[in-house]
């Protein structure tokens, strides 16, 4: 990944919680309780901050703390409604949790196209086209961003990245597009350029492998191992991604990605 733009980062602080509102999630072993969507959960503070920041984890709370949305939080808030609320109510609250659903999808393919951008080729001008495209749908008013046809542009965006991804990995790695590895035992398994697009990697062992070049895409990584692991020439890795998994002060990421609070010196002691 390469150094992120910084309005494809959370920014909290510009934000009105609406990842704290919008969304719903249910009791888990990611969340601790029950909330519907356009419910405020619990610790969500007047002033629009989280009461329990830094005891997620502790609270029961992980799914907050492995979610991203990309920037779509602050580009709602202050680009798209100018600095208004939900608190206000109907009907500015309802359209605002929809305009943020259509921007974070957008966001999301924007930070793909950003890496993909680096990887890409001379030629590949279609591909800075459309991020342009989608940066220009994202800071539109709420009525053009809820206008927008998110299908069609992640069939676009899908199609320019399988087709860079072929490219970057040059017909080499292993083919484990979507497979399941859950809990897999990978040491020692070849995975440069391998195409695990969609791969089911949760807990899975990838202690000091080497994934220059691979496909990463929409893997699952929660609680993979990464310890010693180098990631550093890994392909559409993204943040949330890497706050899911688990590794160490070995692990090497991509430039841009940062390594989560959570990590531990040696991960466990994962050897």
């Amino acid at each position: 990944m390469s150094d992120v733009d910084p309005t494809l980062r959370p920014d909290c602080g510009a934000c009105v919680g609406l990842c704290c509102v919008a969304l719903p999630f249910g009791r888990s072993r990611d969340f601790a309780f029950d909330k519907a969507a356009g419910e405020a959960c619990r610790h969500l503070t007047p002033a629009d901050g989280c009461g329990i920041h830094a005891e997620l984890r502790e609270r029961g709370m992980i799914g907050c703390t492995v979610y991203g949305c990309h920037g779509a939080g602050q580009q709602v808030t202050q680009v798209v409604y100018a600095g208004r609320s939900w608190r206000e109510g109907e009907p500015v609250a309802g359209e605002m949790f929809a305009v943020f659903a259509v921007v974070r999808a957008l966001h999301e393919m924007l930070v793909l196209l950003t890496d993909a951008v680096r990887w890409a080729p001379a030629g590949h001008r279609e591909l800075v086209t459309l991020r342009d495209r989608l940066r220009a749908a994202s800071g539109g008013t709420p009525a053009q961003v809820l206008d927008v046809e998110v299908d069609a542009y992640r069939a676009a965006v899908g199609d320019l990245l399988r087709r860079l991804s072929a490219e970057v990995r040059g017909g080499e790695g292993a083919a484990l597009a979507g497979a399941d590895l859950v809990g897999r035992d990978l040491r020692g398994t070849d995975l440069q350029a391998a195409d695990l697009r969609g791969a089911l990697l949760v807990a899975a062992r990838l202690s000091g492998s080497d994934l220059s070049r691979a496909d990463l895409l929409g893997a699952d990584l929660r609680d993979a191992r990464l310890d010693g692991a180098d990631l550093s020439g890994a392909f559409l890795l993204t943040q949330p991604q890497v706050d899911a998994a688990r590794g160490d002060e070995r692990t090497r990421l991509p430039d841009g990605l940062t390594r989560p609070g959570h990590w531990t010196p040696r991960a466990g002691g994962a050897h």
